[in-house]
């Protein structure tokens, strides 16, 4: 599942070294009291998150999927000194059935930021791409603290599917068709 994340308008970077810390302490302490919701890849934008999750069943990726946007928003607020809404009023969530599916979600995901950052080139160190098993050039030795974040994936398309459509390279980017069909749901606590 992709699973997007919106800031609320005002709020300061989320590529913020700082703030980017404390969303990965939140992944971190998310991985081990989140039970049923899987983050096993991410990236850290300006305004927004891109997470795939796995999920055992609808309600698991709903409950999950709350749970993980208030301990994020609680991360945020609380390294910015603040209180109050996050998150925008909506997040967006789209299954991803098929193999080719599944690898182009990886590209959207890992590579997001060469959409908005121009010029930007290679692995985004603000994502879980270091970690990824699959990549053509893959990264001699990705920091424990991005490894720390995520989940080895358990479904057959998110582990190994997806690669019967080639491995992922450091020059690929993201296509702005790719998340059509994006599912609005109810906004999540903040």
């Amino acid at each position: 599942m992709h699973l997007t994340l919106r800031a609320r308008a005002g709020l300061p970077s989320l590529r913020s070294q700082r703030v980017f810390r404390a969303l990965q302490a939140a992944f971190v302490a998310a991985r081990g009291s989140l039970t049923n919701l899987r983050v096993v890849h991410f990236s850290v934008q300006t305004d927004h998150l891109h997470l795939l999750v796995e999920a055992p069943d609808r309600d698991a990726l709903c409950f999950g999927a709350r749970g993980l946007a208030i301990r994020l928003a609680r991360a945020i607020n609380r390294v910015l000194g603040r209180a109050g809404a996050v998150w925008g009023d909506r997040y967006h969530m789209r299954a991803m059935r098929t193999p080719r599916e599944v690898r182009h979600g990886l590209v959207y995901v890992l590579m997001n930021f060469k959409k908005h950052l121009r010029g930007a080139r290679g692995l985004d160190p603000m994502s879980s791409a270091a970690a990824l098993i699959g990549l053509r050039d893959p990264v001699a030795e990705p920091d424990e603290a991005l490894l720390a974040c995520v989940c080895r994936p358990r479904t057959w398309l998110l582990h190994s599917g997806w690669r019967r459509q080639g491995l992922l390279s450091h020059s690929e980017a993201p296509s702005r068709g790719v998340c059509r069909g994006t599912q609005r749901s109810p906004p999540p606590p903040t």
